[in-house]
């Protein structure tokens, strides 16, 4: 039996004043999947890269991320149950993921907008934990979007959990990678 192609989205914002800030973790998994291999459609608002699954970068700021994954599932007729997304979360330690099924936006722009768009929570989300000691000084809307500092040598270990979540997922399971990194 062949495997269903799934839409793995990374969640961020477009241009380089965002590029290396917590909020664009999403971004920078999928480039780490693809090498950077993508490209820009306007039909879907997003960069996007097909290959074995399809790949995609919303370019419609997060807080309107639904409208690129929905027109890009209705294309390719991906059901709901096949989408993945992975973002950035304020609420889990830096460095923590967490693979979630079915839940809330619990506060995230980006996922409201998807859930908002699509009709259903019914989607795996992988979660890439941020919170540092600094955000408990400052709002959490200048947090996501400040330049990602000092910590910026945990960047590629949590970058590489998430990557290997994503593997483990289309490879095996959910559960097998909610089983790993929950």
């Amino acid at each position: 039996m062949e495997r269903r192609k799934k839409i793995i989205i990374g969640l961020g914002n477009p241009g380089k004043k965002y590029e290396a800030t917590w909020h664009n973790l999403g971004f920078l998994v999928l480039d780490g999947l693809t090498g950077g291999k993508f490209k820009k459609s306007a039909k879907f608002q997003a960069e996007v890269s097909v290959e074995k699954n399809i790949l995609a970068k919303p370019l419609t700021f997060m807080n309107n991320s639904g409208i690129a994954v929905n027109s890009l599932m209705k294309f390719y007729k991906i059901p709901p149950t096949d989408l993945i997304v992975v973002h950035d979360d304020l609420d889990l330690p830096l460095g923590k993921i967490r693979i979630v099924s079915e839940s809330s936006a619990g506060g995230h722009n980006g996922v409201a907008s998807i859930i908002q768009q699509i009709g259903t929570k019914k989607f795996v989300r992988i979660k890439i934990g941020i919170k540092t000691a600094r955000l408990e000084k400052m709002d959490p809307a200048d947090y996501v979007l400040e330049k990602i500092g000092k910590e910026k040598k945990v960047v590629p270990g949590i970058l590489n959990q998430a990557i290997q979540a994503i593997d483990i997922i289309l490879e095996d399971s959910v559960e097998s990678a909610m089983n790993k990194f929950n």
